[in-house]
């Protein structure tokens, strides 16, 4: 039987999360204390660590939206003009997304009532009592909307 050398790979994951959590930390320190703008991306790329985790540690979590929220830019900051869109590319903009909304409402409406076609033939073939027409026997006319 071969022995059980499990805490092994505990203690190693032990180290290597908190290897992670100082490495987290001291990024946070030196971001902090040198102005650098502190997201989670930016925490994730300095310390070397994925986003996912910076997100489920709650209280590293807890002291980037602090931080984040200290050293953000005020919102009324005017946008640089080569950065500001024009009227008319806004514009322009708005009638793609228009056309484009108008196009996907019309292939909606086809598939609905393809849809609906397929369902009340697949309910009308499923239909019990309902006999086939043969050369002996014919069906009796169908009668139309009223």
């Amino acid at each position: 039987m071969p022995a059980d050398n499990s805490y092994l790979i505990v203690a190693a994951a032990r180290r290597r999360g908190t290897a992670t959590r100082r490495r987290a930390v001291a990024a946070l320190r030196r971001m902090d204390a040198n102005g650098t703008a502190i997201t989670f991306e930016t925490v994730a790329r300095e310390a070397g660590v994925s986003r996912s985790w910076l997100y489920n540690q709650p209280d590293l979590r807890a002291e980037i939206e602090r931080l984040r929220a200290r050293h953000r830019v005020p919102a009324d900051r005017p946008v640089p003009d080569r950065q500001r869109a024009s009227d008319a590319s806004l514009l322009r903009r708005l009638e793609v997304a228009t056309k484009r909304n108008q196009q996907l409402e019309a292939e909606n409406k086809e598939l609905r009532e393809a849809l609906a076609l397929a369902l009340g033939e697949r309910r009308t073939a499923d239909l019990p009592h309902r006999r086939r027409d043969t050369p002996k026997m014919k069906s009796s006319a169908v009668i139309g909307p009223c």
